[in-house]
């Protein structure tokens, strides 16, 4: 009973990528432990799939990876039903929401244990003390209930990415085909979803990732990235990349050296990064990182407000005016810029929370005067439990709380909560988040996304001609025309389905 099911939740509807996550805990016991992938997102009965395996009375360990959002719909029900069904079992959960809510978690009865960080150590170490029934209590990055209290583990020192082993892509094929996870997008017909670092470097008090690794950062080197992609290249055709770093532009050098390496091979690709690290790379960066293929960039602008900004714990040396002087600047290198805001951040009064959403708004719209190709992502604030943060204490001074038990966050609300498009915090008035909502409607329209790749040009310009009156007249109110055409166009943020 020491084989491990390793489960990957549903989280799109549409495009299906390579779950790294869970093949980074598959190479950690590959070669010690017999493991099995099921992927929810691929799977029309997942749970009747998990019992196919759990039936053979084989398999004493199911890890199962839970972002916040969409994949706690399939986690919290199925956990649910084999910890009663196989009570035998031992459930182990991974990933953001696991670590930030590990009280929810823990208590729900149904989740044995947490792994608070990566698992390429700690998972393996985990399995052999339970098998071995050796203690547990010094393994870093854990959590766990014991004697009715919570206990974590210290965090461990991020590892050498390079030395880790490779993800075990052949052997996800024997379950899926890699095929599947290489979808059409904007960037290419077969893009593939790929992690070359891990953590972030910088203490933003808004983001998931800093309580996890605390301003760490952990890079692949460009040759390793190189060799992985070029595999999945040649062997399945993949030709373009999301790199689904945290940071993944943090070295310069790094980041240019790869773009040298991928060059010969045409894929284009895509990114996130900080506004202030990459507005120090020279010129000549710029040029190689957009000739290796590089097309757009997601860049956290967060606020044009430096006040706000400060409030956000942003770090470095963001400016509200560096921001719209890097929209332009990127112009000449023909790479998109894609920008993402958040709105609604605590104020001491309701008129200075709808005063800086005015703001941002004036903002935004001047960051598309001089870039127009500029993507703009809108985000409603959401906390995160950054406990300490002077940003923490401000929401739960204005009586936010989170929900308490593990079920109460499959609800509807919460789950568009944890997609940060609807608040539930109390600053925020109903007005507040109408305004915000269809001030997106309307710039979608005047500026629908170059990465939904179903709209052609008729539907465009239509949409941009229905939109340009309200948008220059500042006029946003009820924009029930341009919502019509963009459900019935099925029109696709891409905060929301991604590329």
């Amino acid at each position: 009973m020491n084989k491990i099911l390793l489960y990957n939740p549903k989280s799109a509807f549409y495009k299906h990528r390579i779950p790294n996550s869970i093949l980074n805990i598959a190479a950690s016991v590959e070669g010690k432990y017999d493991w099995v992938i099921v992927d929810g997102n691929c799977e029309t009965d997942p749970l009747s799939k998990i019992e196919s395996y759990l039936k053979t009375g084989e398999f004493g360990y199911l890890g199962f990876t839970v972002m916040p959002g969409p994949q706690l719909r399939q986690a919290i029900p199925l956990s649910k039903i084999i910890k009663e069904r196989y009570p035998y079992t031992t459930m182990i959960w991974g990933g953001y929401f696991p670590s930030s809510q590990p009280k929810a978690v823990l208590n729900s009865g149904f989740v044995d244990f947490i792994i608070n960080g990566p698992g390429d150590k700690a998972f393996p170490r985990l399995i052999d003390a339970l098998e071995n029934h050796e203690p547990y209590e010094f393994i870093k990055n854990l959590i766990y209930k014991a004697d009715g209290k919570i206990t974590k583990t210290i965090k461990e020192d991020l590892l050498d990415q390079d030395s880790l082993p490779p993800l075990p892509y052949d052997k996800l094929g024997t379950f899926y085909p890699i095929e599947k996870y290489l979808g059409k997008t904007y960037l290419g017909q077969r893009t593939m979803a790929y992690h070359s670092s891990i953590g972030c470097p910088f203490t933003c008090s808004f983001c998931a990732v800093v309580p996890i690794y605390e301003a760490r950062w952990k890079a692949k080197s460009a040759k390793q990235v190189y060799k992985d992609v070029k595999y999945i290249k040649d062997k399945w055709g993949a030709d373009a990349i999301e790199f689904h770093d945290n940071n993944f532009f943090v070295s310069e050098k790094r980041t240019v050296e790869f773009a040298k390496l991928i060059e010969p091979e045409n894929m284009s690709w895509w990114g996130m990064a900080r506004i202030d690290t990459m507005d120090k790379f020279s010129d000549a960066s710029l040029e190689q990182i957009r000739r290796g293929g590089c097309k757009i960039i997601f860049f956290g602008a967060e606020s044009g407000s430096n006040e706000v900004l400060e409030q956000l714990d942003k770090g470095g040396t963001q400016t509200g005016d560096q921001i719209i002087r890097f929209a332009e600047r990127l112009k000449k290198f023909d790479i998109i810029p894609e920008y993402s805001f958040v709105l609604g951040t605590p104020a001491p009064t309701p008129e200075k929370v709808q005063a800086q959403i005015d703001f941002e708004i004036d903002f935004i719209k001047k960051v598309k005067t001089v870039n127009p190709r500029t993507e703009i992502v809108l985000y409603t604030y959401t906390p995160v439990p950054t406990e300490g943060s002077e940003l923490y204490k401000q929401v739960l001074d204005q009586g936010f709380q989170y929900p308490q038990s593990l079920e109460d966050w499959m609800s509807p609300a919460w789950e568009s909560f944890d997609l940060r498009k609807n608040p539930l915090t109390p600053w925020l008035k109903p007005q507040m988040v109408d305004k915000i909502r269809n001030f997106e409607t309307v710039l979608n329209g005047v500026y629908p996304t170059v990465t939904d790749i179903r709209l052609n040009d008729l539907k465009r310009k239509s949409i941009k001609f229905i939109s340009n009156l309200r948008y220059k007249a500042n006029l946003y109110k009820y924009p029930y025309e341009i919502k019509l055409l963009q459900r019935f166009w099925k029109y696709r943020q891409p905060e929301i389905s991604g590329f």
